[in-house]
């Protein structure tokens, strides 16, 4: 516990200043640690960290969590559907030239770990220039969540969650998290307004505090399933960088999709498909 808490104190020290600044300081950032939690993916696969497919795999996963359009601040001529369809028909035509020491599984692992990565971590950079105030609102209902699951499974908990994936998780503590990120969420929209009402402050509280779980038990899916502790090493007494971003990455893109966090891309599409669908009626 002290290692844990000593490692905590130390990260956010240098996470959260960087959250502050924003801008390249801030994506730099979360390019790093994306880039690390992807090869700790890889790790749990036993693929190869220096190889060509995982080339490939870290150049579409950068490729995703830039713009539509845009990589290192240049237009692309073709978008990133076209880029990961191009990423397919390599990895594919690799497995020949390997002859099949690297298979179709491992295709398809490596596409869906540069798409759940680096779909998770665009977000957070678009959440960053949507707002200080939804990154620390994000992050509160993440602490608030694994907070109240931990003291309220201590407490209450006799009925597991689920014990095949994750054995001391408990359906108390999943909803005492709920609860408790909704009391968090309360108290930070009556400090720092967001642009909706506390009603569907909460509601979406709610929503994306389960949310996060999931993307906790997915992680822990992902850890049984590969039979490791730690998706990582880099963070004493926490295991890796998915270890501790797994619920932020799963629950940032259901903030987005929900319309919670502006964002003028995807307004300008709602306002095109709206426009459309009255046209036709």
């Amino acid at each position: 516990m002290k290692q844990r808490t000593i490692t905590a104190l130390v990260a956010a020290l240098i996470f959260l200043p960087i959250v502050m600044l924003g801008d390249l300081i801030f994506q730099a950032f979360v390019y790093l640690i994306a880039s690390i939690a992807i090869y700790e993916l890889m790790r749990m696969k036993k693929i190869a960290r220096y190889s060509i497919a995982s080339g490939i795999t870290l150049l579409l996963m950068w490729t995703l969590m830039y713009k539509q359009g845009m990589f290192f601040g240049y237009n692309l001529p073709i978008t990133k559907s076209e880029l990961t369809l191009l990423a397919v028909l390599i990895l594919l035509s690799y497995t020949v030239l390997v002859k099949n020491r690297f298979t179709f599984d491992d295709v398809g692992f490596l596409l869906l770990s540069a798409i759940y990565i680096g779909m998770g971590f665009y977000y957070l950079i678009v959440t960053r220039e949507a707002g200080l105030e939804y990154v620390f609102y994000a992050l509160f209902v993440v602490w608030a969540t694994d907070t109240g699951a931990y003291i309220f499974g201590r407490l209450l908990g006799k009925h597991k969650l689920w014990p095949q994936i994750s054995p001391k998780k408990t359906i108390e503590g999943s909803v005492g998290g709920v609860v408790l990120a909704c009391v968090v969420a309360y108290i930070f929209h009556m400090i720092e307004p967001l642009q909706h009402s506390l009603l569907i402050v909460l509601l979406v509280t709610i929503l994306i505090s389960i949310t996060g779980q999931i993307g906790d038990l997915v992680e822990s899916a992902f850890k049984r399933h590969y039979a490791v502790k730690d998706s990582g090493k880099i963070l004493p007494g926490h295991g890796g960088v998915l270890d501790r971003f797994d619920s932020l990455i799963f629950m940032l893109p259901i903030l987005h999709l929900v319309g919670f966090i502006p964002e003028e891309e995807k307004a300008l599409a709602m306002n095109w498909v709206l426009s459309f669908v009255f046209y036709i009626y």
